[in-house]
């Protein structure tokens, strides 16, 4: 356990070593693997998925299915833009959000392959996932990337007409993998907290680096 939590502290530690990010970061890693909250995590899923409409599966596989090419689209288009329309602050945004994507996707599938979990339903039976997937389940890819591409358009763009939908969207992503049974509630949060993370932490690197371009002494080479 020592091993995952220095994962968050080499990604994390210099910005969130004051606000208490370990105690989050150990109750994320330990209480939906402690018998309370198990048992929580597992009547929670049960209850969405067993109740599921089913009417619904096809639009919440459908949801699943797009968040990976959104979270694509998301950085490609903002690529595109700035360079047809010659915004160096759109390019910037883009390549922001793919460093977010890095920096989420190393956490998130290095958590999987170490925290080894399996999905809900090879141990509990009575669950009716609309598939099977064969790897690990925490914490969610899915919910790690989309809140990854909500939060770096939340901040990157601080509209509400950006903020709402974006974080709609990722919270349907979220939403879906529990009701489609392939995660537990708190695979969903935990990558919701990495993605989201990950995205503030390059956003506030973005922002120091072009801090420095702007008031380095002219003619001091940028490292």
């Amino acid at each position: 356990m020592g091993r995952l939590i220095g994962v968050f502290d080499y990604f994390y530690g210099v910005r969130f070593k004051y606000s208490g990010y370990r105690f989050l970061v150990v109750f994320i890693l330990l209480f939906p693997f402690s018998g309370r909250g198990q048992n929580m995590d597992i009547d929670l899923l049960r209850d969405i998925n067993l109740h599921r409409n089913r009417s619904l599966d096809g639009l919440m596989k459908g949801i699943t299915t797009f968040d990976y090419p959104v979270s694509i689209a998301v950085p490609a288009g903002e690529l595109i833009w700035g360079y047809t329309h010659h915004d160096h602050t759109a390019i910037m945004n883009s390549l922001q959000t793919v460093a977010g994507f890095a920096v989420a996707g190393v956490i998130t599938f290095g958590l999987k392959y170490a925290v080894n979990r399996p999905r809900p339903f090879t141990k509990y039976p009575d669950l009716q996932p609309y598939e099977t997937y064969g790897d690990q389940s925490f914490p969610s890819g899915h919910a790690s990337f989309a809140f990854c591409t909500a939060t770096s358009l939340s901040m990157c763009y601080p509209k509400w007409y950006v903020i709402v939908p974006s974080y709609l969207w990722a919270s349907a992503v979220g939403y879906s993998r529990v009701d489609l049974g392939v995660h537990y509630p708190s695979d969903v949060l935990a990558g919701a907290i990495i993605g989201a993370g990950s995205s503030w932490l390059t956003y506030k690197g973005n922002k120091w680096l072009q801090k420095r371009k702007v008031w380095k002494p002219r003619g001091t080479p940028i490292l």
